[in-house]
């Protein structure tokens, strides 16, 4: 591989998701990407793998692909390993290791396929894995078809730098944002998460809302390849630095104090405390802020693993009672594992997602008009 050949860039994504995040990497410029289970692929080169990082809110990891071949037995994979370009791939003095996977292959044994990699590596480089590297090599043998691949995100990318205050079963912020985009959300309407934990909606909604590139206050595991460019990168930050203006407020509230101080924490530290607003404030007394119409957005809990599911319905209830009767013009979109407690809210869905894996349950996005 030369530094003018196209890369093919995978952007890992939720499933279910898939389309929606292929909407947003069209949306911010990237060229015809296409869905493929568990994500989204498109082709570019390394700055396109760097602002997919920077830019996109929605990608769980960007693994950068750097070999494709054909592997019926490990010394056939041990050959076209060591085809690879490692010295332009990887640096001598940045520390890296191997993580492999075998599917429905004659090459079974995911530690004999690491192993071989490895020495591939190793033989280029004069430099063996370290156990605990930061940077990841990824072998992905399915079907007898070997992919390799760099993760150049490093830490995954739901961890925004910002959110250091967490409650109970956090939404992470690749999803929040996922979903606030199936609601319709550009950034050019209110936002209201009326139960809002952490402040995940209200922060990235507003973060969007303004501009700010999601990976704006982190590092990234492609800092650490021999294709960095460290100048270019500078300046790829510094032109999506200047946030855009927005009137626009965005609101949480929550009955929990402690919440309700960590969301305002959050914002302080995401830079958008200027656009938010958080409230401590039961279900029963949530009110339409100031101004026009917009998306009341709200991942209450299910009773799985947070609260009582008979003590719920009284919640759903509730909610569903006070956006009937005080949030006429707005949207509402709830994300839950239980369609009852969907139905409690008495609020007629015009959309429901398909199911979509989420801390070891299916949650669903319920979507309704006010």
């Amino acid at each position: 591989m030369t530094d003018i050949d196209p890369i093919e860039i995978f952007l890992s994504g939720t499933p279910g998701l898939e389309s929606v995040l292929r909407d947003e990497a069209r949306a911010a410029g990237f060229i015809d990407p296409q869905v493929v289970p568990g994500g989204v692929t498109l082709a570019g080169g390394w700055p396109d793998v760097w602002r997919a990082n920077l830019v996109l809110r929605g990608a769980g990891r960007v693994l950068a692909r750097v070999a494709r071949f054909r592997a019926m037995h490990p010394a056939q994979l041990d050959k076209r390993a060591r085809k690879v370009e490692w010295a332009a791939l990887l640096r001598r003095d940045v520390p890296y290791r191997v993580e492999a996977s075998c599917r429905k292959s004659r090459i079974y044994h995911a530690g004999a396929a690491k192993e071989r990699v490895e020495n591939a590596i190793a033989a280029a480089l004069g430099q063996k894995p370290a156990e605990k590297a930061a940077l990841v090599v990824r072998v992905r043998i399915e079907d007898d078809l070997c992919d390799i691949s760099l993760d150049t995100s490093g830490e995954a990318l739901h961890k925004r730098g910002h959110k250091q205050a967490v409650g109970k079963a956090p939404m992470r912020e690749t999803l929040a944002a996922l979903f606030l985009r199936s609601c319709g959300f550009n950034g050019t309407e209110p936002v209201l998460d009326p139960m809002c934990g952490s402040g995940t909606f209200v922060i990235e909604a507003a973060e969007m809302a303004l501009g700010l590139a999601p990976g704006r206050a982190r590092s990234f595991g492609f800092e650490n390849l021999a294709s960095f460019d460290a100048d270019a990168w500078a300046a790829m930050k510094a032109a999506m630095s200047t946030p855009e203006p927005s009137e626009l407020r965005f609101h949480g509230s929550d009955r929990d104090a402690g919440a309700i101080a960590n969301a305002t924490a959050n914002a302080e530290r995401a830079g958008v405390s200027g656009v938010t607003r958080f409230a401590h404030r039961p279900i029963a007394d949530i009110t339409p802020p100031e101004g026009p119409p917009g998306l009341v957005i709200v991942n209450p809990p299910y009773g799985a693993r947070i609260g009582n599911r008979n003590l719920l319905f009284a919640l759903y209830g509730t909610f569903g009672t006070v956006l009937k009767d005080r949030f006429k013009g707005w949207r509402v979109g709830i994300v839950t594992s239980d369609k009852g407690l969907a139905r409690a809210t008495g609020l007629h869905f015009r959309q429901v997602s398909a199911p979509i894996p989420h801390g070891g349950l299916k949650i669903q996005l319920f979507q309704a008009n006010l």
